[in-house]
């Protein structure tokens, strides 16, 4: 299992961290994901096939800026 943080910017409530968590976890590879509307970070664990560049665009597709969180 491994872990990637992301920066993710323009959530403001519960609506958009779940809208955030749902976009990564239905991306194939991806087995959960915790969004954290506070501190605007997401940490997502996945089998170690999913690209950052994918995750990323799938925060992108829900209308949220996201950015490598390392």
């Amino acid at each position: 299992m491994e872990s990637t943080k992301l920066k993710i910017e323009g959530m403001s409530c519960g609506h958009c961290v779940k809208s955030v968590t749902q976009a990564l976890t239905n991306t194939p590879g991806v087995v959960s994901a915790s969004v954290d509307l506070a501190r605007g970070v997401a940490e997502i664990q996945h089998d170690g096939t999913v690209n950052e560049s994918v995750l990323i665009a799938a925060v992108q597709e829900e209308g949220y800026a996201a950015t490598s969180g390392e």
